[in-house]
């Protein structure tokens, strides 16, 4: 007599599903189907939308719900190899979360297994059900927040953190990837390579057209919370849904990947990824991932924040050089540096010429674009020295141990591309000391400085300010 799954699923006091699962001889899996659900299923269908056509028993699953690779992974993992787990799907176009738990079930059929599945509707993600993981994970997560909070220096840490997330998942390469998708740009922030692995950094792949691929990510992800590729059923599936995607990673020489976003307030930071991860832990991967990815996108973009105020604090906004804050924290971090106080320094103050003519005749918005013309030009002509605008039409350069023959001889090429006074034109001072006497060699630049610009209004007294 078989069993009356219909019947038994409305004992369970919760939203239920009955899965059924055709298991081959090597392990993997065929049909999964909708054996029965229960009447608050159907309430819940109804409400959500959930299910797209009247119910019917027996049906592949994808008839009445979107098709999802983890829901699939899931499923297999209850119904073939008897385990019982909990985890979070987000359906395609569905507008609720949903938090799964399934038990296996027994089977008088040797090539149909079943699971129960019951599940938990939410409006957003609620990270405190991860709580309920198994404490090992937890013990894990935790470690990696301590040490996120380990060290005053954030690259130091993150670092430290992404070796142990690497060693946790058993993979060869394990990064952290951050994205602006505004901006179309992409960087590496911290990546992990095991040892002997031939996979190679992803500095490597990282280029202008790279993003084209990045840009896919999110799709594949789609209504789930992350993207797992761990045998030839996954990997076939991303071929046909993403091909540009499948290319790059056999390319790389990738045979599994689990890759989670990095998410903060709606916004994706990154992804952070594992490839060529210890499958057999997969579930054990994918529940610490999606705890741990909580914290770390809640201190990346904390970092994100504090290194947008540091660069606001430093930097001129209208010409993107230093501004004058930052040149005197560098000269006292100079004063107090563990440099050799008679390491060799040349300061170079440049006065841009004619500027006030330039705002009386043609407004402040044409004196703007000269005053971003003259840092670009400073820029060009001492592009691996620091420059700093330190006043409205002042600038200083900071150059260390740079070679005196060879910088005299810059500044000298400099001074004659500069000197039409109808164009970006400096008057320039100069002064080689070493960096126990930089306050010296600032007053005699400067000093220098207004002797040349003397020298310009003497020769060009229509422009005098």
């Amino acid at each position: 007599m078989e069993f009356d799954y219909c019947n038994f699923s409305e004992y369970l006091n919760s939203v239920s599903s009955i899965i059924s699962v055709e298991a081959f001889p090597d392990g993997t899996y065929g049909n999964i189907r909708i054996a029965a659900v229960n009447s608050d299923f159907l309430k819940m269908a109804e409400d959500y939308g959930v299910i797209r056509e009247t119910f019917v028993p027996d049906q592949p699953y994808e008839k009445y719900i979107p098709k999802n690779k983890i829901f699939e992974d899931c499923c297999c993992r209850s119904a073939v190899h008897g385990e019982t787990l909990r985890t979070y799907i987000k359906y395609e176009n569905a507008p609720v979360w949903t938090y799964l738990t399934l038990i296996p079930l027994r089977s008088d059929k040797p090539n149909v297994k079943y699971c129960a599945v019951l599940q938990t509707n939410l409006n957003t993600a609620d990270y405190s059900l991860m709580t309920n993981i198994a404490p090992d994970i937890t013990a894990d997560v935790l470690r990696i927040c301590v040490k996120l909070r380990s060290s005053n220096d954030f690259m130091t840490s993150i670092n430290d953190v992404i070796c142990d997330i690497g060693k946790l998942c058993g993979s060869e390469h394990t990064c952290i990837f951050l994205t602006d998708f505004s901006q179309r740009k992409c960087s590496v922030l911290c990546e992990s390579l095991s040892e002997n692995t031939h996979l190679s950094s992803m500095k490597v792949y990282v280029n202008d057209e790279f993003f084209t691929i990045v840009d896919t990510w999110l799709g594949s992800i789609g209504g789930n919370t992350c993207v797992i590729l761990k045998d030839e059923n996954d990997w076939q599936y991303l071929k046909e849904t993403n091909r540009i995607w499948y290319d790059s990673m056999e390319m790389a020489g990738a045979k599994s990947l689990v890759l989670f976003p990095l998410k903060y307030r709606n916004e994706t930071l990154g992804f952070i990824w594992a490839i060529n991860f210890d499958v057999s832990q997969t579930l054990k991967i994918k529940e610490m991932l999606e705890l741990a990815t909580y914290f770390l996108a809640s201190e990346i973009a904390s970092y994100q924040l504090f290194s947008k105020l540091e660069a606001l604090s430093s930097k001129d906004l209208l010409t993107g050089v230093f501004n004058r804050n930052a040149m005197n924290d560098r000269v006292d971090a100079l004063i107090n540096t563990q440099h050799r106080p008679d390491d060799p320094l040349c300061v170079i103050f440049a006065d841009l010429n004619g500027l006030k003519q330039v705002n009386d005749t043609g407004g402040h918005f044409a004196g703007d674009l000269l005053l971003k013309d003259a840092a670009l030009t400073l820029q060009k002509h001492f592009p691996e020295y620091e420059v700093y605008r330190t006043g409205g039409d002042e600038f200083m350069i900071l150059a260390l141990n740079a070679e005196r023959g060879s910088l005299e001889q810059r500044i000298i090429a400099f001074r004659k591309a500069i000197s039409d006074p109808d164009g970006v034109c400096f008057a320039v001072g100069y002064s080689f000391k070493t960096i126990m006497e930089i306050g010296e060699a600032m007053k005699e630049a400067d000093k220098n400085m207004y002797a040349d610009k003397a020298e310009f209004y003497r020769k060009h007294p229509d422009m005098k300010r």
